[in-house]
Formats: C-alpha cells, structure tokens, sequence
C-alpha cells in the first residue's frame, strides 16, 4: 500500500490508503486574507501562531505554510517589494521557524517561488511536504530538483502548460506525466501526493463525480495518494459547510487520503452575539443574570467564542470511524469527550498518527 512520509523534529505522519485521513492545515495562507497580509508586512507574527496552534488542536496532522504576501505600503518606498522573488523566501523561513516554535507536527511548505520553497525546506525540522508541482515544463524543472536534493514528497496538481481542464482524462494524463517525470529524477511514486483538481459544484454538476472517478484511476492505475482544497468544492453556494460534509467522506469512500482545508470553527464574534442577544430581548425572553458570552452562544446553538474543530471535522472522524481506520472508535470517543478542544492526538513523541 502507498505510503507518504512527512516528519516535524518528533512526529510521523503517514498519508496512505490504509490511514486514517490527513488533514492538512490551510490557515496560514495571506492570500486572501488581509488582516494577516497587513500584520506580516509590519513583522507581526501572532496570528501565524495562533492560528498555528488552533490548527493542531482542532485536529490537523500536517500544516502548510504559504508566503503569498504582497506588501503593498513597503512597495511603495521600495520597488524590489513588488517582486515576490525578493518578498517570499525571507518571509517563508520566518513562518516556518515561528510556527515550529509553537507546534510540533509536519510542515507543507507552499509558494510558487522557488526560492521560497528552497528557504521553507531548509528551514524545515524534518521532512516536510512540498506544495507544488504542476505539469508546466517550467515548474517541473524548477521543482523536481529540490524535491530530489531535499528528499521530500511533493503535491502535484493536475494542470499543465494549457491550464486546467475540465476534462478529467486531461488532468489523469498531467498526473501521469507528472509522475514519470519524477521517476526520471528518482523520485517514487509515493512521494508525490496528486491534488486532481476540485471544480465548484455550483459551476460544474459533474465536479464531485469527475474527483471521485478521478481519485480511483490514480490509485489503481498510478498508485498515489492524493489530496485537495477541499472548499473548492462548495464556492459560491449556500451553506457551504453542509456541502463540505458531504463531499469529505464521499471522496474519502473514493480514495482521497487527504485534503488541504480549514480544520477550525471560526470564534462568534461580539457583533453577532450582541445581535442575538437584542433579538433574544426583544422577544421578551429575560436572560439568567451573569451569564457569560460562551454559555449563551453554546445556550442557543451559535458555536463558541473560541476557536474549535469544525463540522468537517466531525465528518471526516466518523468516516475513519466507519471505514475500519480508528480501531475500536478510540479517536471518535476522544473528540466527543471533550469537542471545544478535540485534538489530533497529544501525546509527545515520535508517534503515527492514528486519528
């Protein structure tokens, strides 16, 4: 059976088909997420942190780290910060050494600057993921070399030189390519962990049907694990966690091993709280007195004002649970004892992560 090994200083974590599902952290990403972008061009690293840890104990085995950031003010005085060739490999050795300093787990170092990507795994305790290659001829010779020189497995996305396709055999034909490659640097092919590509359902019907049939030819005929951004998958529509949770375990059923996704239930903030409790009040309804914000959101249903595991989460636990890889439901008893601070494991340690 495939087996993909990535380490941290103490820890294994092996992405397999006879594992339990590996969820690989998103969170540490400033694409997209402009207070974290603006606090790491002043050299504010305590989101990174927190999030960082939160991840971990909501359950996630493996963190990627991503240095996509623009500093637009620091441009501004200083032209070579339009360039990410200059921004990221600084900023990535930075995230790696301060999330390796609150948490003990596996990295995925992520950028598509090659110099970054080189910093990340030098930085790296370990044996990191790296994330990514793709079928461009440019980036497979741009990247295969470090994953050889570094001996690490790799993400490879199923898009080439012409895009991405809609037509799943196209992308089966990347992946393939992508993996002879490989073979032609020595690199096997359970060190490269395919990320097929998710479409958003809202978009393409066929999304969810096309990643399952495609995450069963890479098993059988290529033999590799495969992972996903997971949330792809419900962009743009409604409810989107309930979406989530369905496709998870269905994609796990299919083959998938592991995702790239947001582990946590996001905090209920005081604005929303304050909203609840006016309409609460409105209605008449006379709450006890000094009851704190965390009691009342857990008294009418709203989640917590801390972070926790997310309902994806729950999904993919009980998914182990159902497909024979948490042996006598030991990880699912543990998440539900405690389901605020519901973690990946917990004990120190080289360790396999069973949960």
């Amino acid at each position: 059976m495939t087996r993909t090994i990535v380490e941290s200083k103490t820890k294994t974590v092996v992405i397999g088909f006879d594992e339990p599902f590996c969820v690989i952290g998103e969170r540490i990403n400033p694409t997209g997420r402009k207070i974290l972008n603006e606090e790491l061009e002043r050299g504010d690293f305590s989101r990174v942190e927190a999030d960082a840890v939160a991840q971990v104990a909501a359950g996630a085995g493996v963190l990627d780290v991503n240095s996509g950031a623009v500093f637009s003010n620091k441009m501004a005085e200083d032209p070579r910060y339009a360039d990410n060739n200059f921004v990221e490999p600084t900023l990535m050795k930075e995230l790696v050494e301060r999330v390796q300093a609150v948490v003990d787990v596996p990295l995925c170092i992520d950028s598509s600057v090659p110099g970054a990507l080189e910093n990340g795994l030098a930085a790296a305790e370990g044996r990191p993921l790296l994330n990514s290659v793709t079928g461009e001829e440019e980036r497979l010779e741009l990247v295969l070399p470090l994953v050889k020189k570094y001996n690490v497995p790799v993400v490879a996305i199923s898009n080439d030189d012409t895009g991405i396709s809609e037509d799943p055999d196209v992308r089966f034909a990347v992946a393939k390519k992508i993996v002879e490659r490989a073979a032609d640097f020595g690199i096997p092919a359970h060190d490269i962990v395919v990320d097929p590509l998710v479409m958003p359902v809202g978009a393409m019907g066929t999304a969810g049907l096309q990643v399952f049939t495609l995450v069963r030819r890479l098993r059988e005929e290529l033999g590799v694990n495969t992972t996903c951004g997971a949330s792809n998958i419900s962009f743009g529509l409604p409810n989107r966690h309930g979406i989530n949770n369905a496709f998870l375990p269905m994609a796990m059923q299919a083959g998938m091993t592991s995702a790239i996704m947001n582990p946590v239930a996001l905090p209920v903030g005081p604005k929303k709280i304050a909203e609840k409790k006016a309409a609460i009040e409105a209605a008449g309804v006379v709450l006890p007195e000094g009851m704190d914000d965390e009691s009342f959101v857990k008294l009418f249903g709203m989640g917590s004002t801390k972070p926790r595991a997310g309902k994806e989460m729950e999904a993919i636990r009980a998914a182990n649970f159902l497909s024979d890889k948490d042996p006598s439901g030991g990880a699912w008893i543990n998440f539900n004892k405690n389901p605020d601070e519901a973690a990946g494991g917990g004990r120190g340690g080289r360790r396999r992560r069973r949960g």
